[in-house]
């Protein structure tokens, strides 16, 4: 008595594609890869949303200049702010000696705080029109904004010292004679005051663009099943 052959295994359903690789079942897309390209761009991989970074690195120069020359203004509005501090110069023996008029006075106090507000208000001025004039931010418009803060900061204690009196109060003494109260030349005491442009304007451009900027579409959290396709 002879056992009954073994039927042979079914044949594989791909054998018979030899075309090249197996296609993809219908609706893979929509699990994995988007419509339009893996890259979701439409098909067209060199198409990028927002301008490139050529363009970007232009507009972040011209920011620069034109945030540090306002600085221009804050020296003008410093120099014309600032309370002055009262100077006295008397002669002893044959030398000119010049001393404050008020020990106890606090104008020194006063033109540091000045120039600290005016700068607080610059970096939020500054901030605020930089975020309309470019809704999307970017690292290099941040860091021009930061940069030229901090060199408008410098040119308006530039300014301002050179707008201010003389800085030779000894001189500036004799011209006005012994006993005469004169002003003193205006004077950064706190160098510190310098960085509160570029901190404001940081952090008043950090919040506009969190709170008003452009954002991405969130991502849909249920996707298609494997083989349907979304409508």
């Amino acid at each position: 008595m002879t056992a009954p052959l073994t039927p042979p295994p079914p044949p594989n359903e791909r054998s018979s594609y030899q075309g090249g690789p197996v296609p993809p079942p219908v609706g893979a897309h929509a699990v994995g890869t988007p419509p339009g390209g893996p890259y979701g761009t439409h098909g067209d991989h060199g198409e990028q949303d927002g301008p490139g970074m050529l363009t970007e690195v232009r507009q972040a120069a011209v920011a620069v200049v034109a945030v540090a020359l306002s600085g221009v203004l804050l020296g003008v509005l410093w120099w014309k702010l600032a309370p002055s501090v009262p100077l006295v110069g008397e002669v002893v023996g044959d030398r000119w000696l010049v001393y404050l008029k008020e020990s106890e006075g606090e104008q020194s106090v006063g033109v540091d705080g000045t120039f600290t507000l005016l700068a607080l208000a610059f970096g939020a001025l500054s901030a605020v029109v930089v975020f309309l004039l470019r809704r999307r931010g970017g690292v290099p418009l941040v860091v021009a904004l930061g940069a030229g803060g901090l060199l408008g900061s410098l040119l308006a204690w530039r300014v301002g010292i050179w707008l201010g009196p003389a800085q030779d109060v000894v001189a500036h003494a004799k011209e006005v004679g012994k006993g005469v109260t004169f002003s003193a030349p205006l004077k950064l005491g706190a160098k510190g005051a310098l960085l509160a442009w570029p901190i404001a304007a940081l952090v008043v451009h950090l919040g506009l663009t969190g709170l008003f900027g452009p954002r991405d579409p969130e991502p849909d959290p249920w996707p298609a099943p494997y083989g349907k396709t979304s409508a």
